[in-house]
């Protein structure tokens, strides 16, 4: 049963949030245009009648308005977007509409939260990605290096590609005019820079994995990125 006395829903973005808040005791609706400055929220939200509850929407913005509303003692939690349910008339989306929403939703105990990771997690996260993010970018570069050579009739024959063995054969390549092996000598560097990019990650992935809170049993599965992706949601109100 929701208890507190006001409820906010900010509407955060990278450069500005809606803010609103519904005061149950006179019914009153209070709407602010705020910085995105957490500090700024946060003195916005602690001059409301208290005692406050604060939903918002998970986004690109991330968590740390969470964290730092909650170690500030104002309870506040993050709404899976997708749970959020909205009737026909509320689906043409404004700022303004998308703050009052969960504000209303969260007084009627009808928001779907999200697990906050804390600060390690996220920063697992956030690394685990940035090793995905390498991993695509090392395919397109190869690829990129591939068809450069397959345009020019060459095609490697010896062996297992990009080993030891193709790199030192791709270095070995001179094609045509000027042009074309600065093309390609930019094209294979890249993917050098970019397979010494992932191997610092995994180095650093895997050091992780072992002197951290993912250290039992989880060494392989965060090099999979499975045990550190977001959590699934889960119904109902988080404990305070």
């Amino acid at each position: 049963m929701f208890t507190e006395r006001a409820s906010v829903g900010p509407d955060v973005h990278a450069r500005s949030v809606a803010a609103a808040a519904i005061d149950g005791a006179t019914g009153e609706l209070i709407q602010a245009r705020l910085t995105p400055n957490h500090d700024h929220i946060r003195s916005w939200i602690g001059d409301l009648p208290g005692p406050v509850a604060v939903a918002y929407e998970a986004g690109p913005t991330g968590f740390g308005l969470s964290r730092i509303l909650n170690d500030n003692g104002i309870w506040c939690v993050v709404a899976a977007p997708s749970k959020l349910q909205r009737t026909s008339g509320e689906r043409i989306k404004t700022d303004a509409r998308d703050a009052v929403h969960p504000a209303r939703l969260l007084r009627l105990d009808e928001i779907t939260t999200v697990t906050v990771p804390g600060v390690e997690q996220e920063a697992a996260r956030d690394l685990v990605r940035a090793r995905e993010d390498c991993h695509g970018d090392l395919m397109r570069a190869r690829h990129r290096v591939s068809k450069l050579l397959l345009r020019h009739g060459v095609v490697y024959t010896d062996g297992a590609a990009w080993t030891g063995a193709h790199h030192a054969w791709l270095a070995r390549q001179h094609l045509g005019t000027p042009a074309t092996p600065m093309a390609f000598d930019a094209e294979h560097e890249t993917v050098l820079a970019t397979l010494g990019r992932r191997d610092r990650l995994d180095a650093t992935i895997t050091a992780m994995a072992v002197d951290t809170q993912f250290t039992p049993g989880r060494a392989q599965g965060a090099l999979r990125a499975r045990d550190i992706r977001p959590h699934r949601l889960h119904p109902g109100r988080q404990d305070r």
